[in-house]
């Protein structure tokens, strides 16, 4: 059992000044109230689950609703709000910098600045953008502008575009539809084989893109007028159709998802190479990531393939943080 000096690649701040504006709106992200977050507590957190750094997110809603200028003033309040913590401790955190989509030109001019002055280890991008998904065509100028950085880009699901059901909170199932509706449309609007560069970093497994992979490949070959080409192959091949290869590209958190039902699907359809420790601390509680790393560290897996997903997959995505 490995539990020593993990990379979280799913780990959120909660900004001071971020809160009281959440607050303010009366926004509970996911359906739960905003946990309260500090720099100190997230170390004792990670001291406490073996985790060596901690890559910062901000989760959902993110800073757009609705006013550009608005959303690119938070964005930069944001960034370099958590520049400043990295700074701080660089060997204990790093961070995925936000942006203003779906304002693409604040957007990129945010990810100019964010990359390439407060060094940021990478963006992170909510599933969908005030209703738009990431293979929409007008946010193709920031994808081919993070193709060409070759940055690691981390997908958090946002609130699915729909009406909410009453009395179950939106992280339970809705997150895991965002992030997969998502993914579809970054395969079939032709984004992942355009921008391969870019190092996509799905949450929560996946949410069920691997529970639905061959509905993903139907899908796929339905588009070609293929349906029939694809059932045949299916049923008389018995084995992982060549098609399925672009799901490989993505990068695969286990935060919220190490259990002993979803491991087994993430690990039919994910490159070993592709898998990464996440917590989602502080919108986990300690004692919830407590129960799931059990769960993940009784897991039957490979000395070699534990020590990749808790450290070895993420060092060779931000290579200031291999030894």
């Amino acid at each position: 059992m490995s539990r020593a000096r993990r990379i979280d690649t799913h780990q959120h701040l909660v900004p001071p000044h971020y809160a009281e504006w959440m607050r303010d709106k009366g926004i509970r992200p996911g359906g739960v109230d905003l946990p309260s977050w500090s720099p100190s507590a997230a170390l004792k957190f990670m001291d406490g689950h073996g985790i060596q750094t901690g890559i910062l997110s901000l989760s959902t809603p993110g800073v757009y609703f609705g006013d550009a200028a608005e959303a690119r003033r938070w964005a930069r309040e944001i960034n370099e709000y958590t520049a400043g913590v990295v700074t701080g401790r660089p060997d204990r955190f790093g961070f995925f910098a936000t942006l203003t989509l779906p304002d693409v030109e604040g957007a990129l001019t945010e990810a100019e600045y964010a990359l390439g002055t407060l060094n940021a280890d990478g963006i992170v991008l909510l599933a969908n953008n005030d209703g738009r998904y990431l293979g929409d065509p007008g946010f193709e100028p920031l994808l081919k502008f993070l193709h060409d950085r070759q940055a690691t880009v981390f997908v958090h699901p946002g609130e699915l575009p729909a009406p909410e059901v009453p009395g179950i909170p939106t992280f339970t199932a809705d997150f895991l539809l965002d992030t997969t509706r998502t993914a579809i449309s970054l395969i079939l609007s032709g984004a992942m084989a355009k921008y391969p560069g870019i190092k996509l970093i799905l949450a929560h497994a996946g949410g069920f893109v691997p529970y639905i992979s061959y509905r993903i490949l139907l899908t796929m070959m339905s588009t070609k007028n293929k349906a029939q080409q694809a059932w045949t192959l299916l049923d008389r091949k018995h084995q992982v159709p060549r098609q399925l290869a672009v799901l490989r590209q993505f990068y695969y958190d286990i935060a919220l998802s190490s259990s002993p039902a979803a491991l087994p699907s993430l690990l039919a359809v994910a490159d070993p190479d592709h898998i990464t420790y996440g917590s989602d601390f502080p919108f986990a509680p300690a004692p919830a990531v407590t129960f799931l790393n059990k769960t993940y560290e009784q897991y039957p897996l490979e000395d070699n393939q534990r020590a990749a997903i808790d450290r070895g997959n993420s060092e060779k995505i931000f290579p200031r943080l291999k030894g």
